[in-house]
């Protein structure tokens, strides 16, 4: 039997199977051997991590690293919280799941203590916020607000010049609902003038 040559493998770095199998035909068998030797550990099923270790002990590794090894070179946008609560529109969402728009796959990632709801939906190559004002009206439910309040929230933020209403109009074309780009409009028209 073959014995495989010990792979280089990069601290931080996520592994699929699949990214093992040039050290050795058969990648799931060489990542079991790696992961009982403690060089990788498993994150999910066909994912594992090279761990870079701190002065407090492992790093796990970030979502977009996760991400690229899960999705391979299949583009995505990272939404939810983290970015709704960013736009300074009142939105206090606390729960820890991560969103995560893409091309290829609908389907839940748990990732030790974190899970990835990946959705297959389109999305701009280059998300503005605009784009995510419309993304948190779209889901507002999830961000624990009335849209009454976003509304608000969202003519004061125009008012104070903070999003631009026309790339605000077209995001809301391009990926909103009717009532979301009816709602963008009343909060665009609303605003006072120069």
């Amino acid at each position: 039997m073959r014995i495989p040559k010990s792979p280089s493998l990069k601290a931080g770095r996520v592994y699929r199977t699949a990214d093992l199998s040039r050290w050795d035909r058969n990648g799931t068998r060489l990542a079991r051997r790696l992961e009982k030797d403690g060089k990788l550990r498993r994150l999910a099923q066909g994912l594992y991590v090279c761990e870079e270790q701190s002065a407090f002990g492992p790093v796990p590794p970030g979502d977009e690293e996760v991400l690229c090894a899960f999705l391979k070179k299949t583009p995505f946008v990272i939404s939810g919280p983290s970015q709704w609560n960013l736009l300074g529109l009142r939105s206090t969402a606390l729960f820890a799941d991560t969103w995560v728009y893409n091309t290829r796959r609908t389907c839940t990632l748990n990732v030790g203590n974190r899970r990835l709801h990946l959705r297959r939906v389109r999305f701009p190559k280059r998300p503005t916020p605009e784009w995510y004002v419309v993304d948190l009206l779209l889901h507002h439910d999830s961000a624990g607000m009335a849209l009454q309040d976003l509304e608000d929230a969202l003519r004061s933020a125009l008012s104070a010049g903070r999003f631009d209403a026309g790339l605000l109009r077209e995001a809301a074309a391009g990926y909103g609902t009717r009532e979301t780009r009816r709602l963008v409009e009343r909060a665009s028209a609303s605003r006072p003038g120069p």
